[in-house]
């Protein structure tokens, strides 16, 4: 019988475990260990509490150790340090870091909860740099809020593109800083696939963020108020946030003699105990097995550390609590957008080998005639065979969550791609459509198991065109104005039926148009009338997202172009509101507002789709017309052109 467990760390599982052991029995005695001076707080908030989002600082504690040891009879040691375990006699050494008293404390069940802590590589002048911060705890974000506030840092360079990376670069304009990103990958937020973290890409560099991608820190120089690149260039910054990732806190656990994971995380059963029956360990520190392919992982995040430490409690207690698994379902406000993700992405299927088959949709959040509709781009990795469902990834302005949540629910009940057409959710204009974007993305999946579509992705299309492969795209010729594939022919859908007999009867006929759709129904009519057709997934939207647009570009798509400072509303001759439309709407509307004017004349241009109009500075440049002012209310992007 369990009469006293220890539990050497706090936050989500310590904290959780210690509070579960409690409901269970009044009886047995609970230790719990921290190093830090705080059990129990909001590592997720951290970034905001710098950015002044979040202004009291007493809301980042989710638990005091007063609180908590009086709700839930703990004898809690904080500013205490678990030095090694002895589990043969089963006792834990401990340094009061206070006094400096070292002593041990004897237990029937430890449980370790140590978490993980940053990287920080052996980087040429590091120990010199006077402004470099990591962040993982409170005394971190005191630190780093402490610095902006009295130094008033003018430049700031993040190292590394992950979840923290991105959240502090936000928060560090938020407080009107410059920020410069260094991301050694070729793309920040690892957990997506490129083509959707490059949408993010787009906008970080439109919040006036430099984004630098492939490159690493060679060294810090002047105590860190230059960053030099592998490549020579040399950055000035004032503060340098460190963000590379974090490892398992693993000493103790070696020190114990329990069995690691290659990468050091502590090896546990599906019981959570350790290669010691009467250990356990969850949370950061723990190697887990990824749910959807069965294999070892490492995933840091706080919603399966908080069900680690409930299953470790009812199991020291004498339950048989299975974890099932890591889903890996993750979520990050970056500036105007949100990105999610859960199961595994399209590296991870390649990595494992296993054949998988991919859709993109570009849906809106909600229905388009009802105000600020905004789109969403929602890709979906499936097994071709079976229906499975591997993965999804989502970016944008607003509904982001709640599909993701969707497809990871659906991935635990075991649902497939074709019951995601059968999903019954909820519907009113403001909150969807009455086909979910979770039910689209299902109907396109389901068309290819069914034989019924067969789709190319993005990566593949210029070497499909360069080896003489024959695309169309089926948009309107004013669309092709904001861009298109080289070497496609334009034959608008409305026109494909008069043109079938000047397409090849021997060959594959390759479809592109905006997102998608026009594409597939491009495909029905030629596969209908005896041709071959294979659609572009995800259309032109999801191809120029990584290889962007090939018409002129040689302007600043945010800036006022004719120097003027307009402090009052601006004069406008013409009001184009095209919120909440999809393709091929938004361009037309514009094109006719445009045809309007006369020579001189103002139009307010109202956008939702920033990915319909990406383009829109550089073809008023083309075209000759100024574009005099842009601003951003919320989901809607508003334009002021005037007419040359």
């Amino acid at each position: 019988m369990t009469k006293k467990v220890i539990i050497v760390g706090g936050v989500a599982g310590g904290a959780t475990a210690a509070a579960r052991l409690r409901r269970i029995s009044e009886e047995v005695e609970i230790v719990l260990v921290e190093r830090g001076e705080h059990i129990s707080f909001a590592n997720c908030g951290l970034p905001y509490y710098i950015g002044e989002t979040i202004k009291d600082r007493n809301k980042l504690l989710v638990q005091t150790v007063k609180g908590m040891s009086e709700r839930f009879n703990l004898d809690i040691r904080n500013l205490s340090e678990a030095l090694s375990v002895d589990h043969q006699n089963k006792k834990v050494t401990i340094r009061n870091l206070k006094t400096g008293e070292l002593y041990e404390e004897s237990y029937d069940k430890l449980l370790l909860s140590p978490g993980a802590r940053p990287i920080v590589p052996p980087i040429p002048g590091l120990n010199e740099n006077r402004t470099l911060f990591t962040l993982r705890n409170i005394p971190d974000t005191d630190k780093i809020k402490n610095f902006v506030d009295s130094q008033n840092p003018k430049k700031a360079v993040v190292i590394g593109g992950g979840f923290i990376g991105i959240e502090m670069a936000e928060n560090l304009v938020d407080r009107g800083i410059e920020v410069t990103i260094i991301e050694k990958g070729n793309q920040i937020m690892t957990p997506i696939d490129i083509e959707m973290a490059s949408i993010l890409h787009t906008h970080i560099k439109e919040k006036g963020v430099k984004l630098l991608l492939e490159i690493g820190v060679e060294s810090f120089a002047g105590q860190g108020k230059k960053v030099i690149l592998s490549d020579g260039t040399e950055i000035e910054t004032d503060m340098t946030i460190l963000s590379i990732g974090v490892r398992p806190e693993n000493e103790l656990a070696k020190g114990a003699g329990l069995e690691l994971g290659d990468r050091g995380g502590i090896i546990v059963n599906e019981f959570l105990q350790t290669s010691n029956e009467d250990i356990y360990a969850v949370g950061d520190a723990v190697e887990v097995v990824d749910y959807i392919s069965g294999t070892k992982a490492m995933i840091p995040l706080a919603g399966p550390a908080n069900r680690q430490g409930r299953i470790a409690a009812n199991n020291m207690m004498g339950q048989k609590d299975e974890y099932q698994g890591t889903l890996g379902t993750s979520i990050a406000k970056v500036f105007d957008l949100t990105v999610a993700a859960t199961g595994n992405n399209e590296k991870t299927l390649k990595r494992l080998g296993v054949p998988y088959e991919v859709v993109h949709i570009h849906p809106s959040s909600h229905a388009g005639y009802y105000p600020g509709a905004a789109p969403i781009a929602l890709k979906l990795m499936f097994d071709k065979d079976t229906g499975k469902i591997f993965g999804a990834q989502a970016v944008g302005a607003d509904g982001v969550d709640k599909r993701i949540d969707v497809i990871a629910t659906a991935i635990k009940g075991g649902l497939t791609v074709e019951d995601l057409t059968d999903l019954e959710l909820s519907y009113a204009p403001p909150y969807s459509s009455a086909k979910d974007p979770v039910n689209m993305a299902g109907y396109v999946a389901s068309n290819i198991i069914e034989g019924n579509l067969e789709m190319i992705q993005w990566h593949e299309v210029d070497e499909i065109v360069a080896g003489g492969g024959v695309l169309i795209d089926v948009r309107e010729p004013m669309e092709r104005e904001f861009g298109f594939i080289e070497g496609s022919i334009n034959i608008p859908l409305n026109d494909l039926r008069c043109k079938l007999s000047q397409l090849p009867k021997d060959k594959p006929i390759y479809v592109s148009c905006q997102v998608g759709l026009r594409g597939y129904l491009a495909t029905r009519i030629l596969n209908n009338s005896g041709l071959k057709a294979i659609n572009i997934d995800g259309g032109w939207k999801t191809y120029s997202s990584v290889f962007g647009s090939n018409i002129n570009k040689n302007v600043d798509n945010t800036t006022n172009e004719t120097g003027e400072t307009f402090k009052n509303e601006i004069k406008t001759n013409a009001f184009v509101d095209v919120t909440g439309l999809t393709c091929p709407m938004p361009i037309l509307k514009l094109k006719k507002g445009m045809e309007s004017l006369e020579s001189g004349q103002i139009i307010e241009l109202h956008v939702t789709d920033r990915g319909a109009l990406n383009d829109l500075p550089a073809w008023l440049r083309n075209a000759g017309h100024t574009l005099l002012k842009t601003e951003q209310a919320e989901n809607v992007i508003k334009f002021w052109i005037k007419k040359k």
